[in-house]
């Protein structure tokens, strides 16, 4: 018995790649195996952009290529609009963005889909975090308690980034207690482990294969010296400091690490030029213009050219290479993973 976990990372409009890659991998299944995405798939996860991905796929029966149409100029414009409140200093003393557009799109998209809407045998699972109690949350089908939870509320919790959006409230079980949450991106802004250790205590004895799909690796540089004397305004202002903890690389390490050689491949790469991408987007989360969203489906047509029958391989359990990493920009190709 052999199990597909498919684990998508958060990154805001970068998950315009995300889909985009997505949606020529359906294509090349329908073509080559007669296989819809959602066949292959027996676990999704996701984390803010990402959430909303994998609920849509897990909880909906959107195709994906509805689900990449999201990722356009029209929506972005609706979803990002900048909080003007008096004496407010977007992103400094107030979120950047207002919450209702996020919300609009998100109810309008997923609808009254709930968790337990997944097809039975498969599962779902989505990252936010309290911050009351300081405590991550891993929303998950695997929990009857969370069935009944509307997948798009989910979604809107799980991408409330910090200085971004405000913090969202859902009531939560066990207790049904009124929880205040932020984007899940602050602890696992890449969800694959989680998903890895779901999959272990479901099919303890299964063959897993896991494809994991970033959004794109931030390249900008902060200034090291400078850092020696910042505090906590400079540190977000220079410092990008949600960008940092939201970085997924150790999560990727982790994951390529203990998934059986062969049977794991992470879509990514650094968000600048490099052979085979003659124009990269920019890797802010809100850089919603219509030429940054036409570079960023760029990226997952990059990705596909790279990763692509690899990844439809692997999809309909049928790979038989090497398990591969993010694109080295030097070379524009996968990195292939050697243990040691």
């Amino acid at each position: 018995m052999s199990k597909l976990i498919l684990s998508l990372d958060g990154g805001g409009i970068r998950g315009a790649a995300t889909t985009q890659f997505l949606t020529h991998v359906e294509k090349a299944l329908q073509e080559k195996h007669q296989k819809s995405l959602r066949d292959c798939v027996d676990f999704y996860a996701g984390t803010s952009t990402g959430s909303l991905i994998a609920l849509a796929l897990a909880t909906t029966d959107m195709g994906i290529q509805d689900i990449n149409k999201l990722y356009s100029y029209a929506n972005a414009k609706k979803i990002f609009i900048e909080n003007r409140g008096a004496f407010e200093l977007d992103g400094i003393n107030a979120p950047k963005y207002e919450a209702k557009g996020k919300t609009d799109i998100l109810k309008k998209s997923l609808g009254q889909a709930k968790i337990k809407d997944v097809p039975e045998g498969k599962h779902i699972l989505a990252i936010t975090y309290g911050v009351e109690k300081h405590r991550p949350h891993v929303i998950k089908s695997t929990r009857s308690e969370f069935h009944n939870l509307l997948s798009y509320q989910v979604a809107d919790a799980s991408s409330a980034g910090p200085t971004y959006f405000p913090t969202q409230v859902m009531n939560l079980p066990p207790d049904n207690e009124q929880t205040w949450l932020i984007d899940g991106g602050v602890v696992a802004n890449n969800p694959t482990m989680c998903a890895i250790a779901e999959a272990c205590r479901l099919w303890p004895d299964a063959n897993r294969r896991v494809l994991s799909i970033g959004t794109g690796t931030q390249t900008r540089k902060i200034n090291g010296p400078d850092s020696r004397s910042w505090g906590a305004l400079q540190w977000m202002l220079k410092g990008c400091i949600i960008d940092v903890l939201s970085d997924e690389k150790v999560v990727a390490y982790q994951a390529i690490t203990i998934t059986p050689l062969g049977n794991y491949i992470r879509v990514n790469a650094e968000m600048r030029t490099q052979p085979g991408l003659d124009k990269a987007p920019d890797d802010a989360m809100d850089d919603i213009s219509q030429t940054n969203i036409k570079r960023l489906k760029g990226m997952g047509d990059f990705w596909y050219s790279q990763y692509g029958e690899a990844v439809v391989e692997l999809l309909n359990d049928s790979y038989n290479g090497p398990s591969l990493d993010r694109i080295d920009a030097t070379t524009g190709q996968p990195i292939q993973y050697k243990p040691g």
